[in-house]
């Protein structure tokens, strides 16, 4: 089946759908039985989809469940309340005191200050590499290394990382590797396919589309699931029905919105490109960006974040840029389909193991579903608010 159908179809069993198109609504916290025979057969196969109690799940997170696993190639697929949860529970799972864990330079934020912190404090060491490193992280595997983490592209930076390779030295030290794959969701990049171990998401992005709910997935391969399933379980991690219902919602139309994201955010880079305030354009489909080659073999296309580097500009500029746009919006996250902006006026501070080789500040689109006229229409206006801001310096 192709993608585009399969993620029509994908989770939608009768058994969890009834006579519905979509799974409806299902919240419950107790899970009640009529005889003894039928509590200890959902105690004893509670961690297969059988109702046994809300927090295990119901017909709505078991549908939804079904359809990641089924787009990603998954064995299971455990959900979280955002996709910072399913980081650290994935983590968690699959660390202690005493290990050691290779974690990617351009990660997530907040994947760097629950490494730098919370880890810490539990005595588990963390190292962090290039994210172009490739097959050279052997040199970085300690005889505790547990596991390696990804993000690819780097949700900031935007580069892609040779996942492959890295998953081929992995698998000789039988380390577990984790990828981030919000910014490709289950369609542009096939995680296991890559060697990939648990794949995570914030679902809350691309998944939902609409910015209205927090979610958060990690799918396994069939050796590393029991131990994912049990540990999100014990940690007491779990998603509202109604949060899970908008994803499975959002889900059914992934595929032309990424396509109308991708087309978007193509014409916004071309007319960018001609700006000679921008110094650099980060965006993994052009071949100056760090990983190109990586991602024309890998991933099946592009979507509406990217970010960009001006040759110079200070806080008072980059406001004037930033403030009082018409249709971006400023704020964090991204993946619904409202444009959104953010400016970093020091990436260097959110690295350790490599050096930023830009001086200017970077400011992140995220292109969402307006016409691109309008868009580079504001965009047009902010350069002109940023150059007289700087000519007034």
């Amino acid at each position: 089946m192709k993608i585009a159908s399969k993620i029509i179809h994908a989770g939608r069993s009768k058994k969890w759908t009834g006579y519905s198109v979509n799974v409806p609504v299902v919240r419950a916290s107790t899970i009640v039985f009529d005889t003894m025979a039928e509590l200890k057969h959902a105690t004893i196969h509670r961690g297969d989809q059988v109702p046994y109690y809300g927090r295990r799940g119901t017909q709505t997170h078991f549908a939804f469940s079904d359809a990641i696993c089924e787009l990603e190639g998954g064995s299971g697929c455990a959900l979280y309340p955002c996709g910072a949860a399913a980081i650290s529970g994935a983590l968690l799972a699959f660390l202690k005191t005493g290990d050691h864990l290779l974690m990617v330079d351009n990660a997530y934020e907040p994947t760097r200050g629950l490494c730098d912190k919370l880890l810490k404090k539990l005595g588990i060491e963390t190292t962090y590499y290039d994210p172009l490193i490739g097959a050279g992280i052997a040199a970085l595997i300690k005889p505790n290394t547990k596991v390696i983490f990804l993000e690819s592209p780097g949700s900031l930076t935007m580069e892609v990382q040779d996942v492959p390779a890295i998953c081929a030295v992995a698998k000789q030290h039988d380390i577990v590797v984790m990828l981030d794959n919000t910014w490709a969701s289950p369609l542009l990049f096939r995680p296991f396919e890559h060697g990939v171990d648990i794949s995570i998401q914030a679902a809350t992005k691309y998944i939902v589309g609409h910015s209205d709910a927090m979610l958060g997935t990690a799918s396994a391969n069939a050796k590393h699931w029991p131990t994912l399933r049990e540990a999100g379980y014990l940690m007491g991690y779990c998603a509202s029905a109604d949060d899970v219902y908008l994803a499975a919602r959002g889900l059914r139309t992934l595929g032309v919105r990424l396509k109308q994201h991708q087309q978007n955010a193509l014409e916004v880079v071309q007319w960018l490109q001609q700006r000679p305030e921008v110094a650099h354009i980060r965006h993994p489909a052009l071949a100056e960006n760090p990983g190109h080659a990586e991602f024309v073999r890998d991933f099946s296309g592009s979507n509406g974040l990217f970010s960009f580097v001006l040759h110079q500009g200070d806080a008072n500029a980059v406001a004037a840029f930033i403030e009082g746009m018409q249709h971006f919006k400023m704020g964090f996250s991204w993946g619904g389909y409202e444009s959104l902006i953010i400016a970093n006026l020091n990436v260097q501070a959110l690295r350790t193991a490599t050096v930023w080789p830009y001086s200017g500040p970077l400011i992140r689109l995220h292109i969402g579903l307006e016409d691109p006229a309008d868009l580079i229409a504001d965009l047009a206006l902010a350069f002109s608010r940023f150059n007289q801001a700087l000519a007034a310096q």
